[in-house]
This record gives C-alpha cells, structure tokens and sequence, in this order.
C-alpha cells in the first residue's frame, strides 16, 4: 500500500493509547472496507507533524476476502479523513514486509528564505541569510561517519545507532533551500537534528569544523537544535524490484 498523508493533524504514524494516529485511521477504514479486523505493518515511523509523500506499508487479507485494488483504493479514499490518502495498491510475494526489506528511506526537508503565508504549513521559514555551499561541505562530512548516536532522541529503544548515508545535500530552488537525505535506516529525530546543526553552521553560528566533533561525541547536547516537524517530508520508500508481483 502507498499512502501519503498531512502529518499536521496526527500524532505520527504509529498507534498510540492515547492520540490519534495515522496508523489506527487507516486501520479502522480497512476494517470497514473488508468487514475484518486488520492490521497495517507501515515500514517506519513518522513524529507527530511529520508529512509523508510516500509511506509504504503492507497488510495480509485471507484469499477468500475480495481483493479489486482500483475498487478498494477509491472505497478508502471515500472513507479517509482529507489529511490520508492511498495512491496505489500492489500484490506482493507472501514474506514480503514493508519496514524490513526497504532499502533505503528518502527525507526531505524545507527551508524557506522568505515569508510566504501559503507555505506556512509545510516549511521552516529561516530568516537569515544561509551559505548553501558552505552546508553541502558539511553533508560530505557526514557521509564518512555510521554512528549518529548524537543526532538521535536520548530515550529510544534501538539497539544500534548506526546508518549508511547514501546521499545527503542542499539544493536551492526559488525562495526555498531543499535538504534531501537518503540513508538505509534513521534514528528518531535524526533528519530534524541534522538539519538544525546543518543551518547552525550555514548561518555562521558555529565553525564547520564542530560537526566532527559532535559526531565523534556521540552527545545530542552537542548537536543543534531539532527542527519543526512541519518541513519535514517522508519522501520516497525503495525496495528490491522482485518484491512486486505483476
């Protein structure tokens, strides 16, 4: 299943006791639309606010339930809230599973260099004059590293925190700085603490030569700020093309 969604009125994707989730809306439509209980595996997580242009995630549904994925697909875009919405479904192989065979997650993160009151919503407006090149040096910086224990949330239950990076840079286009960032796995809060240390740096509140340090620290009081959530894009998800069924 691909799915996108606003991240403004959920509290991320997982279900919680408490909040209402991404997860636990679609969840309670697809058991509306097959009179069944059922359960969505989605192939990570997002923060409360965080967008999502494409998650994927996967569901099993017993052979004899009917499965017509044009019909389904418009059946629960009627029934979705306006902030979710399912953009394809596909037949996968019977092991397949959303979070553990992707391979590789791409963010993306926007930046804003002038007041614009229709993009509010969905992007940080900077304010100050920010050095692009100088923050693209950085990004080469952190493709050398695995661990990025000091860009991650102190209480988190991961057992390592270590990622590849694929790609990582800045691009300028129009009245916004776009971070893009691609690696095999994230951290919690991993993008949003990046980039609040990136823009440190690119606006001359600290030298280029700290981020060394602080991904050698392994500290998070070391690392910047964590950013809004609301420039915060889960953009693509890629996975091994035998997975599909055709």
């Amino acid at each position: 299943m691909d799915i996108s969604y606003d991240g403004a009125p959920f509290h991320g994707w997982q279900r919680q006791n408490n909040a209402i989730t991404v997860q636990e809306v679609l969840e309670k439509c697809m058991a509306k639309a097959f009179q069944s209980p059922m359960k969505v595996v989605g192939a990570g997580r997002t923060d409360t606010g965080v967008h999502a242009r494409q998650l994927i995630a996967h569901f099993d549904i017993a052979p004899s339930l009917p499965f017509e994925p044009n019909h389904l697909i418009y059946k629960l875009n009627r029934m979705l809230p306006p902030a979710i919405a399912v953009n394809a479904l596909y037949r996968v192989n019977d092991d397949a599973h959303a979070r553990f065979d992707a391979l590789s997650r791409t963010y993306l993160y926007v930046v804003g260099t002038r007041k614009d009151p229709l993009a509010k919503d969905f992007s940080y407006w900077g304010k100050q004059h920010t050095d692009v090149s100088l923050m693209n040096r950085a990004c080469e910086i952190l493709k050398e590293y695995r661990n990025f224990q000091c860009f991650s949330k102190v209480k988190t239950d991961v057992k390592t925190y270590n990622c590849t990076i694929e790609k990582a840079y800045w691009k300028q286009e129009g009245d916004q700085i776009i971070f893009t960032i691609i690696a095999d796995r994230f951290l919690r809060n991993m993008v949003r603490a990046i980039v609040g240390t990136l823009l440190e740096i690119g606006t001359g509140k600290r030298p280029l030569a700290d981020l060394r340090k602080i991904l050698e620290s392994k500290d998070r009081c070391q690392a910047g700020k964590s950013m809004p959530a609301k420039a915060l894009f889960l953009e693509k998800i890629d996975y091994p093309k035998t997975l599909r069924q055709y």
